[in-house]
């Protein structure tokens, strides 16, 4: 079961089945971290720690990790995985970003596509989005009712839990991020040319829909944190505190994992190189 690091970094851990209120989370809250220059130099430890471990995983060949982003638009999973991912083997790690589905994908299950971009053995997986959209945008848009999407709790769960009897050890971060910040960067995005492809008016439209969403998200988190594979919501307005929160949760859960690389197979004696 992964620790749960409510002390020491501002992540929440969802406590399973019980009910969550996303608004009584302060998405501004950096504490026990100390500020941006000490952080910036603990995730520099972290990164080294976390290649090691990588490396070990990748060695071992037994288990795999798999980190599963969610957040309102503008949220900030984008950013939040390049920085965890930085300094990493690309080898070891496959990244899936989960967009509308296809029409091959409509005429399957709703996982059928998620299990097939899971983690293999050795690897660490990254959800942008994930299988947890079919909770959520398709509930908002009242795409499926009720009748669907509750039961559909229990089939991630299921799912969820078949990863982890298969050695996946699964964390979930939910990037909390306040009305007021998402403004703010929707802003960002149409003032600088640079980031302006980011922007589609279609983000004014879901905005408009932050309540529903909010709703959404704290009865999934609530209903499919478990102890095996639990939600984080992580405070995101200051996007160091951010990076900082996810990657000492990451690194604590590899370390927990404890990967090993494997004994050599030859007499290691009897190799001459010349």
């Amino acid at each position: 079961m992964p620790h749960d690091h409510s002390a020491t970094t501002p992540a929440v851990r969802v406590a399973p089945g019980k009910p969550l209120r996303l608004a009584d989370i302060d998405p501004d809250n950096t504490k026990p971290f100390k500020d941006k220059k000490h952080a910036k130099e603990r995730l520099k430890e972290l990164r080294k720690q976390l290649s090691d471990l990588q490396e070990n995983l990748y060695a071992e060949h037994r288990q795999s990790l798999l980190l599963v982003f969610q957040a309102i638009d503008t949220g900030g999973k984008d950013g939040a995985i390049r920085k965890l991912l930085t300094g990493l083997n690309p080898a070891g790690v496959q990244v899936a970003a989960f967009k509308a589905p296809s029409k091959a994908e409509l005429d399957h299950d709703f996982l059928w596509r998620v299990h097939q971009q899971t983690p293999g053995k050795g690897h660490i997986g990254v959800f942008n989005r994930s299988h947890y959209e079919d909770v959520l945008v398709t509930r908002v848009h009242n795409l499926i009712g009720p009748e669907v999407w509750v039961p559909r709790y229990e089939d991630i769960n299921n799912f969820e839990q078949l990863l982890t009897r298969d050695g996946t050890r699964i964390i979930k971060f939910f990037l909390h991020i306040s009305k007021k910040e998402q403004a703010e960067r929707l802003q960002a995005r149409l003032d600088d040319p640079a980031k302006r492809w980011k922007f589609e008016p279609d983000d004014l439209k879901e905005r408009k829909l932050w309540d529903s969403y909010q709703e959404a998200f704290q009865d999934a988190l609530a209903a499919c944190s478990t102890p095996d594979a639990p939600w984080y919501v992580i405070p995101a307005n200051h996007k160091w505190a951010r990076d900082l929160a996810i990657a000492e949760i990451v690194v604590a859960a590899l370390a927990e994992m404890n990967p090993q690389p494997p004994a050599a197979d030859f007499d290691v004696a009897a190799q001459v190189v010349e």
